[in-house]
């Protein structure tokens, strides 16, 4: 004899995939874009310089 009551799940338990992706996505691109700024307005001319020679390194064109 084997019980088969349906499990049901409330609303607040459901697993979203699209929320699991879309989370670590926003945090990479919110990081990339502190990043960003901060060098291309930084004052010291070392962070400039570094990131100048990573566009080239990484063969983008930057003037």
């Amino acid at each position: 004899m084997t019980d088969s009551t349906p499990v049901t799940h409330s609303p607040s338990h459901t697993h979203d995939p699209a929320r699991t992706v879309l989370r670590p996505l926003l945090a990479a691109a919110a990081l990339g874009l502190v990043v960003l700024y901060g060098v291309a307005f930084a004052e010291s001319p070392l962070a400039h310089n570094a990131a100048h020679d990573v566009r080239h390194i990484t063969v983008k064109p930057c003037h």
